[in-house]
């Protein structure tokens, strides 16, 4: 059999047993078990693959922001950044989507992790919100498309696991995520304020409400700040940040705020340990589906199709491959599809002269849009179950948002240099630039 035909075998393996409701772990390494049955490589070498796909420092950092997230919500000290949304745009229409979306930017910066995201509103606001006659569904499409923004905002857990395949800056990719993130949560902003339900009226804080309201939600909101500011100043990679700022909320915040905590610590660790667990199986295994992809020369066969359509012109290759990964988003979850394809992202990158920082935020951003489309919507399914609504009502009440998104990602395409502003100012290296000779500053690329 050809390599072109071993490769449509494993992928059509794969998407019938996820179809079929397979976990994607299992339907992975099933594909990649029928393809070494064509080809010369042992099973030993395969096996080997599996642990070799998670033998990564930077993988590591992964846990830590698990763990940040769940000690988070379940310490209720979530609960102090929601009164400082509530202050500073409750007043507005739609307060409490309003709130919702102002919150999970805090959050994002926090945790790292959609579902956690998730979690956290629905038992929180999505109660409040129903009883202001919120419909559930808006509530929990708004709150689904709100989380996504996790994924974006640093520390995010997409764009480690993206900056440890594909050999790109984690600290590039946590920048340029700020402005595709926000431009998200400005957009369901936006949407809510004009078409979306008006909610109770309520009173504008005062100021001594919003200094107040900062001033309780001030120690949890310095976690983006540690983690950042360690980053960007070189004293510990984003595997530090993640351990460094767990220290924090441990020995910090849950002693200040809710020291009876402690006697729960040893569920809240365990819980993260599940929670990091079945993202590891899954990559491991798409680390052994992507390279047996590669050796059967996956990238070329792809990359070669890819240019016959939109030829070299980088711009139109992240138009095709944002095509290709909005498709792919609405089967499997974001974190095996970047290993799967990251082989053909490389050479694509290459051949479309793509500074591949940029490339990998179009990519993040396209995959968080899977979240919430079907009939993977991981982030959507898991909203309208905590909020009590069927999938298919929260679905139709999305379709409104999916604009939100698109615009995004057309704008994070067509304007590299303000995606990139971030990084080239704060870490120029992540982008390409190198220091010039005799320390005048930095050359970058155009």
């Amino acid at each position: 059999m050809s390599n072109g035909g071993i490769l449509v075998f494993m992928a059509s393996l794969f998407l019938l047993l996820g179809y079929m409701g397979v976990p994607v772990t299992f339907a992975l390494i099933a594909g990649v078990l029928i393809a070494v049955q064509f080809t010369q490589i042992s099973m030993q070498s395969m096996v080997g693959q599996l642990f070799h796909g998670i033998d990564s420092e930077a993988l590591l950092a992964v846990p830590f922001f698990l763990l940040v997230g769940e000690l988070m919500a379940s310490s209720d000290v979530v609960h102090r950044m929601i009164r400082l949304a509530q202050t500073l745009v409750g007043h507005f229409r739609g307060g409490l989507a309003q709130v919702v979306t102002l919150f999970s930017m805090f959050f994002a910066g926090i945790s790292g992790s959609s579902t956690a995201d998730v979690a956290v509103l629905s038992r929180t606001v999505a109660p409040e919100m129903d009883r202001e006659g919120y419909d559930r569904a808006f509530t929990a499409a708004l709150i689904a498309s709100a989380s996504t923004m996790a994924n974006l905002i640093p520390p995010s857990i997409m764009a480690i696991v993206y900056g440890a395949t594909g050999n790109v800056s984690i600290g590039g990719l946590f920048l340029a995520g700020v402005v595709p993130g926000v431009l998200i949560g400005i957009g369901l902003m936006i949407y809510s304020y004009v078409w979306g339900p008006p909610g109770f009226k309520k009173e504008r804080a005062s100021f001594s409400q919003v200094a107040l309201a900062s001033k309780e939600a001030g120690m949890p909101l310095m976690i983006p700040v540690i983690i950042m500011g360690g980053i960007l100043s070189g004293w510990f990679t984003p595997t530090e940040a993640g351990m460094i700022a767990s220290v924090y909320v441990l020995l910090v915040l849950i002693p200040i705020y809710r020291p009876h905590h402690v006697y729960e610590l040893p569920r809240d660790f365990m819980y993260a340990g599940l929670l990091y667990s079945l993202p590891l199986a899954a990559v491991a295994a798409a680390s052994a589906f992507g390279w047996m992809v590669a050796y059967l020369r996956g990238p070329d066969i792809v990359s070669s199709y890819i240019t016959s359509v939109a030829g070299t012109s980088g711009p139109m290759i992240m138009f095709s491959l944002v095509v290709l990964f909005i498709i792919v988003g609405d089967f499997i979850d974001a974190v095996p599809a970047i290993i799967i394809f990251m082989p053909i992202i490389n050479k694509l990158t290459e051949i479309g002269n793509i500074n591949p920082l940029h490339m990998g935020v179009v990519l993040i951003t396209t995959l968080v849009f899977g979240l919430i489309t079907p009939p993977y919507g991981l982030s959507l399914l898991v909203a309208s179950k905590y909020v009590g609504v069927g999938f298919g009502r929260a679905v139709v009440r999305s379709l409104p948002l999916y604009g939100v998104f698109l615009l995004t990602i057309a704008f994070v395409v067509l304007f590299p240099e303000v995606v990139l502003y971030l990084p080239k100012l704060l870490l120029p290296e992540s982008v390409g630039c190198f220091k010039a000779p005799g320390g005048g500053g930095y050359i970058c690329p155009n």
